[in-house]
Protein backbone atom coordinates (compact mmCIF):
# COMPACT_ATOMS: atom_id res chain seq x y z
CA UNK A 1 0.00 0.00 0.00
CA UNK A 2 0.86 3.69 -1.06
CA UNK A 3 0.83 4.49 2.41
CA UNK A 4 2.94 2.15 3.91
CA UNK A 5 5.59 2.58 1.92
CA UNK A 6 5.55 6.60 2.24
CA UNK A 7 5.69 5.88 5.88
CA UNK A 8 8.37 3.36 6.25
CA UNK A 9 10.69 6.38 4.01
CA UNK A 10 10.14 8.65 6.35
CA UNK A 11 10.90 6.13 9.17
CA UNK A 12 14.34 5.28 7.67
CA UNK A 13 14.95 8.88 7.77
CA UNK A 14 13.86 10.05 11.09
CA UNK A 15 17.31 9.86 12.23
CA UNK A 16 20.36 12.54 12.34
CA UNK A 17 22.86 9.71 11.92
CA UNK A 18 21.00 8.24 8.87
CA UNK A 19 20.64 11.87 7.10
CA UNK A 20 24.04 12.85 7.75
CA UNK A 21 24.95 9.53 5.90
CA UNK A 22 23.01 10.39 2.83
CA UNK A 23 23.72 13.77 2.46
CA UNK A 24 27.90 12.30 2.27
CA UNK A 25 26.17 9.53 -0.37
CA UNK A 26 24.94 12.68 -2.21
CA UNK A 27 28.63 13.36 -3.30
CA UNK A 28 29.01 10.32 -4.59
CA UNK A 29 29.51 6.54 -3.31
CA UNK A 30 31.76 5.72 0.00
CA UNK A 31 32.38 2.77 1.80
CA UNK A 32 31.82 1.85 5.13
CA UNK A 33 35.05 3.26 7.25
CA UNK A 34 35.22 5.78 5.23
CA UNK A 35 31.74 6.75 6.41
CA UNK A 36 32.63 6.20 10.05
CA UNK A 37 35.39 8.46 10.02
CA UNK A 38 33.65 11.29 8.80
CA UNK A 39 30.51 10.91 11.22
CA UNK A 40 32.78 10.20 14.23
CA UNK A 41 30.63 6.97 14.61
CA UNK A 42 32.44 3.38 14.55
CA UNK A 43 32.14 1.28 11.52
CA UNK A 44 29.28 -1.17 13.65
CA UNK A 45 27.37 2.02 14.13
CA UNK A 46 27.31 2.61 10.31
CA UNK A 47 26.57 -0.77 9.35
CA UNK A 48 23.36 -0.64 11.64
CA UNK A 49 22.17 2.32 10.40
CA UNK A 50 23.42 1.39 6.69
CA UNK A 51 21.07 -1.80 7.14
CA UNK A 52 18.34 0.40 7.73
CA UNK A 53 18.16 2.75 4.69
CA UNK A 54 18.70 -0.46 3.05
CA UNK A 55 15.55 -2.18 4.21
CA UNK A 56 13.95 1.09 3.26
CA UNK A 57 15.81 0.98 -0.32
CA UNK A 58 17.61 4.39 -0.06
CA UNK A 59 20.76 3.17 -0.73
CA UNK A 60 22.19 0.25 -2.76
CA UNK A 61 25.58 -1.89 -1.51
CA UNK A 62 28.33 -3.23 -3.67
CA UNK A 63 31.04 -4.97 -2.26
CA UNK A 64 34.56 -5.43 -3.66
CA UNK A 65 36.93 -8.29 -1.57
CA UNK A 66 36.23 -7.10 2.13
CA UNK A 67 35.08 -3.65 1.44
CA UNK A 68 31.33 -2.57 1.25
CA UNK A 69 30.31 0.44 -0.63
CA UNK A 70 27.61 2.33 -0.32
CA UNK A 71 25.30 4.76 -2.70
CA UNK A 72 22.29 6.79 -3.01
CA UNK A 73 19.14 4.87 -4.76
CA UNK A 74 18.34 8.50 -6.43
CA UNK A 75 15.18 6.49 -8.01
CA UNK A 76 13.71 5.39 -5.24
CA UNK A 77 14.47 8.57 -2.52
CA UNK A 78 13.27 10.91 -4.95
CA UNK A 79 10.38 8.75 -5.86
CA UNK A 80 9.22 8.22 -2.52
CA UNK A 81 9.43 11.84 -1.15
CA UNK A 82 7.47 12.79 -4.39
CA UNK A 83 5.06 10.20 -3.50
CA UNK A 84 4.76 11.57 0.16
CA UNK A 85 3.42 15.09 -1.76
CA UNK A 86 1.17 13.63 -3.79
CA UNK A 87 -0.38 11.39 -0.83
CA UNK A 88 -1.02 14.42 1.37
CA UNK A 89 -2.12 16.83 -1.44
CA UNK A 90 -4.15 14.90 -3.79
CA UNK A 91 -6.86 15.59 -1.06
CA UNK A 92 -6.10 19.49 -1.02
CA UNK A 93 -10.21 19.79 -0.48
CA UNK A 94 -10.26 17.90 2.50
CA UNK A 95 -12.11 15.09 1.76
CA UNK A 96 -10.59 12.92 -0.56
CA UNK A 97 -7.35 12.34 1.46
CA UNK A 98 -9.86 11.61 4.70
CA UNK A 99 -11.81 8.84 2.11
CA UNK A 100 -8.35 7.43 1.52
CA UNK A 101 -6.73 7.00 4.65
CA UNK A 102 -10.35 5.30 5.63
CA UNK A 103 -9.95 2.99 3.41
CA UNK A 104 -6.58 2.26 4.45
CA UNK A 105 -7.41 1.84 8.11
CA UNK A 106 -10.58 -0.60 6.88
CA UNK A 107 -7.97 -2.48 4.75
CA UNK A 108 -5.50 -2.75 7.50
CA UNK A 109 -8.34 -3.94 10.04
CA UNK A 110 -9.77 -6.50 8.28
CA UNK A 111 -6.49 -7.66 6.81
CA UNK A 112 -6.10 -8.36 10.99
CA UNK A 113 -9.38 -9.87 11.57
CA UNK A 114 -8.88 -11.93 8.84
CA UNK A 115 -5.91 -13.54 9.99
CA UNK A 116 -6.01 -13.84 13.75
CA UNK A 117 -9.93 -14.96 13.73
CA UNK A 118 -11.49 -18.56 12.28
CA UNK A 119 -13.99 -18.61 10.03
CA UNK A 120 -16.41 -19.61 12.95
CA UNK A 121 -15.11 -16.06 14.85
CA UNK A 122 -12.51 -17.71 17.53
CA UNK A 123 -9.87 -15.68 17.91
CA UNK A 124 -7.02 -18.05 17.23
CA UNK A 125 -4.24 -16.10 19.47
CA UNK A 126 -3.35 -12.63 21.20
CA UNK A 127 -1.31 -10.46 18.54
CA UNK A 128 1.92 -9.91 20.14
CA UNK A 129 1.86 -6.68 18.19
CA UNK A 130 0.52 -3.80 19.83
CA UNK A 131 -1.38 -2.72 16.83
CA UNK A 132 -2.77 -5.98 16.25
CA UNK A 133 -3.96 -6.63 19.26
CA UNK A 134 -6.04 -3.49 19.49
CA UNK A 135 -7.92 -4.03 16.55
CA UNK A 136 -8.55 -7.47 17.74
CA UNK A 137 -9.62 -6.20 21.14
CA UNK A 138 -11.81 -3.42 19.45
CA UNK A 139 -13.12 -5.92 17.31
CA UNK A 140 -14.63 -8.39 20.20
CA UNK A 141 -15.86 -5.58 22.65
CA UNK A 142 -17.84 -4.11 19.42
CA UNK A 143 -20.09 -6.60 19.97
CA UNK A 144 -20.90 -5.76 23.66
CA UNK A 145 -23.78 -3.43 24.09
CA UNK A 146 -23.39 0.43 25.06
CA UNK A 147 -24.17 1.45 27.76
CA UNK A 148 -25.36 -2.55 29.55
CA UNK A 149 -23.70 -3.32 33.02
CA UNK A 150 -22.11 -6.61 32.62
CA UNK A 151 -21.49 -8.66 35.61
CA UNK A 152 -17.91 -10.57 35.48
CA UNK A 153 -19.64 -13.95 35.16
CA UNK A 154 -21.32 -12.68 32.07
CA UNK A 155 -18.01 -11.28 30.60
CA UNK A 156 -15.95 -14.53 31.55
CA UNK A 157 -19.15 -16.51 29.12
CA UNK A 158 -18.96 -13.33 26.07
CA UNK A 159 -14.80 -13.42 26.11
CA UNK A 160 -15.36 -17.54 25.95
CA UNK A 161 -17.12 -16.93 22.57
CA UNK A 162 -13.97 -15.97 21.17
CA UNK A 163 -11.03 -17.01 23.64
CA UNK A 164 -10.53 -19.63 26.27
CA UNK A 165 -8.06 -17.36 28.38
CA UNK A 166 -11.17 -14.64 29.58
CA UNK A 167 -8.95 -13.46 32.28
CA UNK A 168 -6.40 -12.46 30.10
CA UNK A 169 -8.47 -10.82 27.78
CA UNK A 170 -10.83 -8.89 30.60
CA UNK A 171 -7.26 -7.30 31.62
CA UNK A 172 -6.41 -6.29 28.35
CA UNK A 173 -10.20 -4.56 28.12
CA UNK A 174 -9.05 -2.88 31.28
CA UNK A 175 -5.47 -2.12 30.69
CA UNK A 176 -6.24 -0.80 27.27
CA UNK A 177 -9.56 1.49 28.27
CA UNK A 178 -11.88 -0.38 26.14
CA UNK A 179 -13.90 -0.96 29.80
CA UNK A 180 -13.82 -0.34 33.01
CA UNK A 181 -14.78 -1.95 36.17
CA UNK A 182 -16.19 -1.62 39.70
CA UNK A 183 -17.08 -3.35 41.81
CA UNK A 184 -16.70 -6.74 39.41
CA UNK A 185 -19.49 -5.01 37.24
CA UNK A 186 -17.84 -4.00 34.03
CA UNK A 187 -19.36 -1.27 31.41
CA UNK A 188 -17.94 -0.39 28.55
CA UNK A 189 -15.91 3.10 27.60
CA UNK A 190 -17.13 5.62 25.49
CA UNK A 191 -15.13 4.85 21.93
CA UNK A 192 -13.15 8.04 22.12
CA UNK A 193 -11.33 6.76 25.39
CA UNK A 194 -10.59 3.35 23.74
CA UNK A 195 -6.71 3.10 22.88
CA UNK A 196 -6.63 4.11 19.21
CA UNK A 197 -4.82 1.61 17.30
CA UNK A 198 -4.26 3.46 13.99
CA UNK A 199 -2.02 6.52 15.87
CA UNK A 200 0.21 3.84 16.16
CA UNK A 201 2.60 3.30 13.46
Amino acid sequence: MQLDKVVAYHKALADPTRIRMLILLAGGERNGQTLAEKLSVTPATITHHAAKLREASLINERRDKNTIYFSLNDCFLKGNAEAALRLIYRGADGTEGEENMEEELERTRSSVIRHFFTKEGRLKHVPAQLKKKLIVLEHIVSHLESGRKYAEKEINEFIKQYHEDFATMRREFIMHQFMYREDGVYELNPPEMWAKWHRLS
